[in-house]
């Protein structure tokens, strides 16, 4: 089951599969993709698996293990690589919230999303390699923009599993938090980048947006009513 959760703009799609620890099943790719499709118009979107045990722990192998032909798991890897894509694509600021371990396919999904943000006690790790298979849903030639081709060759390529400090370090997540205050955290930083600058901001960080039209972007922010108002918050704290 996937749950979606609309609040004051922001929208948490959750994966919530205790029996299967998160694991995503042909049925939950097509529950991901609706669940976007009613996240349209959010100011920023959060995703997380439920519970404290795993974020997502990959594909649901007891249902992928029916897949026996190229075409089948063809047909699957781009089916999943298509809800990442959209997840990557979203239009405003996108947190993973890493409530769990995420493996395998998990790792994929968190590298999905613009900022992973870490319970202390995960861990992540691109595991699919002691399957003898690869990434196959986008994971590795997103997981090489975050922390560069050798470094990604050698995390996907031998299965290392990292501790969420280690992650941190290695560039792989964004922030760690202590498990106590994780929730209350992950929720203060989507209510934090639920803006129109953020959103902006990340149109712009995707590097393939011109100089005139980022001026243009920056320019309506300028003349809004919102920017003004701000800026007379700013001065009343001044005096």
């Amino acid at each position: 089951m996937v749950d979606l959760e609309l609040d004051e703009g922001v929208a948490v799609v959750t994966i919530d599969r205790p029996h299967a620890r998160n694991a995503i099943a042909l049925s939950t790719m097509d529950e991901l993709d609706k669940a976007l499709d009613a996240a349209a118009g959010a100011r920023a979107l959060v995703v997380r698996g439920a519970g404290d045990r795993a974020f997502v722990s990959g594909g649901d192998l007891k249902e992928l293990a029916a897949l026996r032909t190229v075409e089948q798991a063809t047909a699957m890897a781009l089916r999943m690589r298509g809800v990442c894509d959209r997840i990557a694509a979203f239009p405003a600021p996108v947190i993973a919230a890493l409530n769990g371990h995420a493996l395998g396919g998990g790792a994929e999904v968190a590298v999905a999303a613009d900022i992973r943000v870490a319970a202390a006690d995960i861990t992540i790790g691109f595991t699919q390699s002691t399957l003898a298979i690869m990434p196959a849903w986008g994971g590795a030639e997103r997981l090489a923009a975050l922390v560069g081709p050798g470094r990604a060759l050698l995390l996907a390529g031998t299965g290392q599993v990292l501790d969420a400090a280690a992650a941190e370090r290695a560039g792989l997540v964004d922030r760690v938090l202590p498990r106590a205050s994780f929730e209350a955290g992950w929720r203060s930083l989507a209510a934090a980048l639920a803006t129109a600058p953020a959103r902006e901001i990340k149109r712009i960080t995707a590097g393939s947006v011109p100089a005139e039209e980022a001026a243009r972007a920056f320019a309506r922010l300028w003349v809004a009513d919102e920017h003004w108002r701000a800026v007379e918050r700013t001065a009343r704290r001044g005096h």
